[in-house]
């Protein structure tokens, strides 16, 4: 099969990166020039659960919700051969590959995990740029003088992440971010591809115009309308031809792409937007009953991820999907920031009942936006406000949590509930983060 049929699908969608391995791109090339390296977990989510269920090693598994309009979050390379992808129906997934161990997300201990991984880059350089809780790229310029260059040292970060970690990662090296990514997605699993400055063209130009990044499922079919397959059709095509099919902004930023040229820098600390998590019903919904304890349940989650990660947010934001697929948001900004339930899940619910839809609802949820470093903001609290009560309240129940599972605790009002949603560590299903999403792993 050739480099550029042989596409590497990871995540739900292709990457168009060919599978062959070229000794060119070896762990041996030239690396002087490639001080960007972009570091990918493999298959991040099973990983970890496989990590501390050693007995699922080698086996076909697969972290998501389980219920009827259940998604795959994430698979284990065992089950990607069955086909099975991230963002791929649960139903589907079963069904190619029904022997798989399906398990419920657990996004605190993916957030731990992401910690620690992210440490050892930290350790290496401090120019790291979170992209999402499995990846990130790293400038290693100035790292080159004690630790060599940039290819021995993606080596030394993929053997501490196995060693210290017990799970793996792909690196790309490269002299620029897109190319470095492309590298990564080519090195999976488990491996490392360097792209030397000189070979950045031959590396590029075989591949589909969809390597690039903005080139969705549209975009491929308007280039290939035009005759343009590749990245090396799209480097020769007139710009202007470009700009009659894609605008303005599109042609200048794919020719600049398929030239080779991403003059963007790496930004270390890339500060997470939101958090926040969202609920798909098993069947659509109209008791505003069902969506308060989906919203209390939602509300909880999110403000557990939030003091888990230390942060705090002064934008709550309530999602709704009705049962034709149209989707509202509606948001409301604090007078100060919050990481509670109480709070966060008051605001929802105002939000909801102002918005009050008379359709069916087949999805909420809950994102908290304007993050802020919760121990250095201020809360301002007025004379007999009972919220900080509330937050010890809420804390002490992290820690009984933390030492006999989420299971252990929650909100009373959720007791008795009937069990019609499919919210993100619930027992028997999982939901989708809202932070911005990862890219593939």
């Amino acid at each position: 099969m050739s480099g550029v049929g042989a596409s590497l699908r990871v995540m739900g969608r292709s990457q168009a990166v060919p599978r062959e391995r070229d000794p060119r791109f070896g762990p041996h090339a030239d690396d002087s020039a490639c001080g960007i390296l972009h570091v990918d977990m493999d298959a991040f989510y099973a990983s970890v659960e496989i990590r501390r269920r050693p007995e699922l090693r080698g086996r076909a598994v697969v972290v998501g919700g389980v219920g009827p309009r259940g998604v795959v979050c994430s698979a284990s390379y065992e089950a990607r051969r069955y086909g099975v992808r991230s963002a791929m129906p649960m139903m589907r997934a079963r069904s190619l590959c029904p022997h798989a161990v399906v398990l419920p997300p657990d996004f605190p201990a993916y957030t731990a995990a992401s910690r620690a991984v992210m440490q050892i880059f930290r350790d290496v350089t401090p120019l790291v740029e979170p992209l999402s809780l499995d990846e990130a790229f790293l400038d290693v310029t100035g790292a080159r003088r004690l630790l060599g260059p940039p290819a021995t040292i993606a080596a030394h970060i993929r053997r501490r992440v196995q060693q210290e970690q017990a799970i793996t990662c792909s690196v790309g090296v490269a002299p620029t971010k897109f190319v470095a990514k492309l590298g990564s997605t080519r090195a999976k699993p488990d491996g490392m591809l360097v792209v030397p400055a000189g070979l950045v063209l031959d590396f590029l130009h075989p591949l589909p115009v969809e390597a690039l990044w903005g080139v969705g499922e549209k975009a491929a079919a308007t280039l290939r309308r035009l005759g343009l397959t590749t990245v090396a059709d799209l480097a020769a095509a007139p710009v202007s031809m470009l700009r009659g099919a894609l605008g303005e902004a599109a042609a200048a930023h794919l020719s600049a792409l398929a030239a080779g040229h991403d003059p963007r820098t790496v930004t270390p600390d890339h500060a997470e937007k939101s958090i926040g998590a969202e609920v798909t019903f098993d069947t659509d919904v109209t008791d505003p009953a069902d969506i308060r304890r989906a919203l209390l349940e939602l509300s909880d989650k999110v403000a557990v991820r939030l003091r888990s990660a230390g942060h705090a947010g002064r934008t709550v934001t309530l999602k709704i999907r009705l049962a034709d697929f149209r989707t509202v948001n509606r948001s409301r900004t604090l007078t100060g920031v919050t990481d509670t339930a109480r709070e966060i899940l008051g605001t929802a619910w105002s939000l909801f009942t102002t918005l009050r839809p008379a359709e069916p609802i087949r999805l909420v949820g809950v994102r908290v936006e304007g993050l802020a470093d919760a121990a250095s903001t201020a809360r301002q609290l007025t004379l007999g406000e009972p919220e900080h009560g509330w937050r010890e309240a809420e804390a002490a129940t992290d820690a009984v949590a933390a030492r006999f599972g989420r299971s252990a605790v929650g909100p009373a009002s959720l007791l008795g509930a009937t069990n019609r949603r499919r919210p993100e560590n619930h027992p028997r299903s999982a939901s989708v983060p809202l932070s911005d999403p990862p890219s593939p792993s």
